[in-house]
């Protein structure tokens, strides 16, 4: 599922995708200030290497390495 931020002027705004070893990617969340997306990569859960819940290591187990990174749309 696709998060939608909160960024007001579209034409100011940032995507996060999530990016796979194997060259794919997906789209994680659109819409999002700067501020948003930053945080979102900051956190523990958008890594292969650094994530630990049940539905991130399912990740990783089925898909390989990934991780989240964002870049202005």
């Amino acid at each position: 599922m696709t998060m939608i931020g909160t960024a007001e002027r579209y034409g100011e705004h940032y995507r996060v995708e999530r990016f796979y070893a194997n060259g794919e990617r997906e789209l994680v969340a659109d819409y999002m200030t700067l501020d948003e997306a930053q945080a979102h990569c900051r956190d523990g859960e958008t890594s292969s290497s650094t994530a630990t819940s049940d539905e991130a290591t399912a990740r990783t187990a089925e898909r390989g390495p990934w991780f989240d990174g964002y870049r202005e749309a």
